[in-house]
């Protein structure tokens, strides 16, 4: 969560609230400005400054947060990334957990705005955030509208579904948890009904190109999903040829910084 408003400035809904959810996904650039430019043609989006300094950004689709944007710190050499948060009760037990059931912890537990966070990979691989404390004002507009969801292309779906559920608390007593399913080939994470993210097996350790790996893959309906990619391979994006991505319709593409995402029509829903 790049900043307070981003991550929840006045709102009342917190990580304890929707634990297990996610509740935001970010990005960190080669260069602030030149993200904005292209994710600003590509998507549509507009900018307003985040809450951590002139380094970080919340993208806005018609005046409502869909992302944050940073800048990455010159001497960090990591691969340029969207990462999706989960909204957590305690960011230490949560950190605990992963570690516990070998997942790494790169980042944190860190303080940041009104909350906490940390940066995190699962057993295989996929990168991924945890945060808790306040979430976005229009958190429950956020959920229902999703101007981004998730796809988690792993390994094997059963086993990142349990090993999620156990540090994420998915499908457990309490009230309030995620539900998950298995549907059409595919594990599906619901929070109140709506449908947040979808787990798929197949991705390779091993393989060489990124687009294959285990990963979360984030996903923006797009009105047009033919003029996205024209605009993105103007501005020096790349398309990904053959991607896994179940669906149809859509595209997976690659920013100037190596930063993967895919674009799919308002229609295909999630």
């Amino acid at each position: 969560m790049e900043n307070k408003e981003a991550a929840g400035p006045t709102a009342g809904t917190t990580g304890s609230d929707v634990f297990g959810a996610p509740c935001w996904i970010s990005l960190m650039a080669r260069d602030l400005e030149s993200a904005q430019r292209f994710y600003g043609a590509v998507l549509g989006w507009e900018f307003r400054p985040g809450g951590l300094g002139d380094a970080f950004s919340v993208a806005l689709v018609n005046g409502s947060s869909v992302a944050g944007i940073g800048a990455l710190a010159p001497a960090l050499q990591v691969a340029v990334a969207w990462t999706p948060y989960f909204a957590v009760a305690d960011a230490d037990v949560t950190a605990a957990r992963i570690r516990e059931r070998s997942g790494t912890v790169a980042v944190g537990p860190l303080s940041l705005g009104d909350g906490r966070g940390a940066l995190a990979a699962d057993r295989d691989g996929a990168v991924f955030g945890i945060w808790e404390g306040q979430l976005l004002s229009q958190w429950d507009a956020w959920r229902r509208q999703a101007p981004a969801w998730l796809r988690l292309w792993t390994r094997n779906a059963f086993d990142a579904a349990i090993f999620y559920g156990e540090v994420l608390d998915w499908a457990c007593e309490r009230p309030g948890c995620c539900e998950v399913a298995y549907e059409d080939q595919e594990v599906v994470l619901r929070s109140a009904g709506h449908v947040m993210a979808r787990l798929n097996s197949g991705a390779v350790e091993v393989a060489p190109d990124p687009a294959r790996r285990p990963r979360w893959q984030v996903h923006f309906p797009v009105a047009d999903v033919k003029a996205c990619v024209r605009a993105a391979l103007e501005l020096g994006g790349t398309a990904v040829p053959h991607s896994p991505t179940p669906g149809q319709g859509q595209a997976t593409l690659r920013d100037p910084d190596g930063g993967l995402f895919t674009v799919v029509p308002h229609t295909s829903g999630r």
